[in-house]
């Protein structure tokens, strides 16, 4: 069953930022994730607070999901991280094929 990841980001440090997508995008791709969403225009229809920018990956389980926020390649991007962004991060599971 596919898994899921939310974020919504606050840019802090637009430079540390591009430093930690570039290597975020790496580590996403080789533990079998991919970007269904990326900063695109967002806006918020019902309830609060305004929509932040949003990303939204999909990994092939939640198993493989959990992988790659471990693995040392993501660890190097969670570094960059530290300054260059605020985030809520979300871990949620698809719905089973039917």
């Amino acid at each position: 069953m596919s898994a899921y990841v939310i974020s919504e980001v606050d840019v802090r440090d637009p430079a540390g930022f591009e430093t930690y997508r570039t290597i975020a995008a790496k580590a996403i791709a080789q533990y079998g994730g991919r970007y269904l969403v990326r900063g695109g225009a967002a806006s918020t229809a019902e309830g609060g607070p305004p929509a932040k920018n949003i990303i939204v990956l999909e990994f092939p389980s939640m198993e493989k999901l959990r992988q790659w926020y471990a693995s040392p390649e993501y660890a190097e991007a969670l570094k960059a991280r530290q300054t260059a962004l605020d985030r809520r991060l979300i871990f949620i599971e698809g719905v089973a094929a039917v």
